[in-house]
Order: structure tokens, then sequence, then C-alpha cells
């Protein structure tokens, strides 16, 4: 079931609850409470799990660069591949390829993988900068520095960046950004923590984690409660959860 939907059955089954407040007694109240406040750690727990997970298998680009500065020293040669000699454009093809992200084999295909950053500036660490006419490409390293293999008598280098925007045809980023990725999940976080129509059932008062509605169709303390039984639909949170994660 999408987030959205099951979100609305939620909604659908707060109100249900809050129409039956009144016939509910303390006792099987608490009972329901207690056991939705003991589900809510799990679900807080197991809702940033399923977001930090991301496109490139939660690749970091300070990953990209740590696996770039193990090739520090290599020399470099035209067409090269591994620890022996490399290129440049073989330096991101082989330090991308052993974390998972598959990238063609030019500076002329390379200019094209991921998105594109708008300016240095904006440049964060794994970020690849390609000079103009596609003639050369470097890992950005954050602070100023990047990682690349120069030019024949050079070995692979971290060293300042020497580029400018006006040196520069594109920069791509191949992996997720990370404030992005948490900004775009954060509205659908909320939306299900922050359901309150629970609160006029008595021991359910400041109820935040609705998220962790895992077993409700269980609870032994509600069993006396005419109409609870809808609160079953609350189980399709819990296999959207599972399927998330």
């Amino acid at each position: 079931m999408p987030l959205v939907e099951a979100l609305g059955r939620i909604e659908e089954i707060t109100t249900q609850v809050s129409a039956l407040s009144a016939k509910t007694d303390a006792a099987a109240a608490a009972a329901f409470g207690d056991a939705l406040a003991a589900q809510s750690a799990v679900a807080a727990a197991a809702m940033p799990a399923v977001s930090s997970a991301g496109a490139s298998g939660g690749v970091t680009g300070e990953a990209i660069v740590a696996k770039a500065k193990e090739y520090l020293g290599v020399p470099y040669v035209l067409g090269g591949n591994d620890m022996s000699g490399i290129d440049c454009s073989g330096l991101v093809q082989q330090v991308l390829g052993s974390l998972g992200i598959d990238v063609p084999r030019r500076v002329s295909q390379q200019q094209s993988v991921g998105v594109e950053v708008p300016s240095l500036a904006e440049a964060q660490p794994g970020d690849l900068i390609v000079t103009h006419n596609a003639d050369h490409i470097v890992i950005y390293a954050g602070d100023g520095m990047i990682v690349h293999a120069p030019y024949e008598g050079r070995t692979v280098s971290f060293q300042p960046n020497y580029l400018s925007d006006g040196d520069i045809q594109t920069i791509r980023r191949v992996v997720p950004d990370a404030s992005a990725s948490a900004a775009a999940s954060a509205p659908a976080a909320a939306g299900v923590s922050g359901l309150s129509g629970l609160s006029g059932l008595t021991g359910l008062t400041g109820l935040t984690g609705v998220s962790g509605l895992t077993g409700a169709s269980g609870l032994t303390g509600a069993s006396g409660v005419s109409g609870l039984a809808d609160l079953v639909l609350a189980a399709q949170v819990q296999a959207l959860l599972r399927g998330a994660s």
C-alpha cells in the first residue's frame, strides 16, 4: 500500500477511535496506549533506516574520496586501469566501480553521469569535475581539494583545486545529496507521527508514535471496546514499513 494511502487509512481509524472514546473504559484505553507507546520507538528507529538507503546503495561522497586516495602515488598511464598505472577517467571508473557505481570509461561519456551541480561553490566531496571539451576529469574532495591523475610523468595526487568555473564544462554528482534526501523524507515521517486525534482516549494524551501501530489488532486490554476491531487496518502500516525496509 502506498504511504499516502496508508496515512489516509490511519486518519479514518483515528476518527473511528475518537468517536468511540466516550464508550471506552479507562483500563482498556490505558492498555491500548501502553501498547502503542511500546511500539513507537521501534517505528521511529525504522523510519530513518528506510530513508537513509538511497540511490547508489547508500554510498557517500566521502567514501568516494577515501577510495580515490587509495590510488595516491600510482603513476599516470594513458589507458591504465589499475594500481600499476591509471589515467584520469580510469581512476574515476575504478573508484566508483569498486563502490558499486557503474560509469563509462571515457571522460566524454562520464560527463553525463549523475546529476549536474550548478557551480563549483555548490560542489560536495565525491562530485566529478569535467574540464572544457571533456579533456580531463577530477574528483572533488571538499575544502578546495581534488584527487586526480594529472598527466604523463605525474602520479595520482591529492592537491588544491586549480580549476575555476571558467575552466569547467560540468560538475556531476553521482551519489544522493544527504540533506535533500533527509528533507524529502521528513514530511512523510511527520505525517505518520503527528496524528493527534487519539488524545481523547484516556492514557493516549500526547501520543506521537502512531507509526508504531504494530500488533494493534491483538491488544488484549481493548477487547471489550466495541468497534476497535477496525484497528486491524493499522497492520497495513506495519506491512508498509516491513516492505520498505
